[in-house]
């Protein structure tokens, strides 16, 4: 079984907690800081995450803010 990347196992866990309602649609993602502390990795693999999953809809990025669950379309 191929393993999968840091950045792909933290992107499919945020999605799942978006899908299950543990992240709801304007809910603040913890911190870049709090991310690396709960996934255990650098900085990294937890900003590409958030990348693929702003590029996907899921969250936006408020420079200064933070990074929140997108409202459902």
């Amino acid at each position: 079984m191929p393993r999968i990347s840091d950045r792909q196992r933290i992107a499919q866990d945020i999605r799942n907690k978006i899908a299950s309602g543990e992240y709801k649609p304007g809910d603040k993602l913890p911190s870049l800081r709090e991310l690396i502390a709960i996934y255990d990795v650098s900085a990294e693999p937890v900003r590409s995450a958030l990348l693929i999953l702003q590029a996907e809809g899921l969250l936006e990025g408020h420079q200064g803010k933070g990074v929140f669950v997108t409202e459902a379309k």
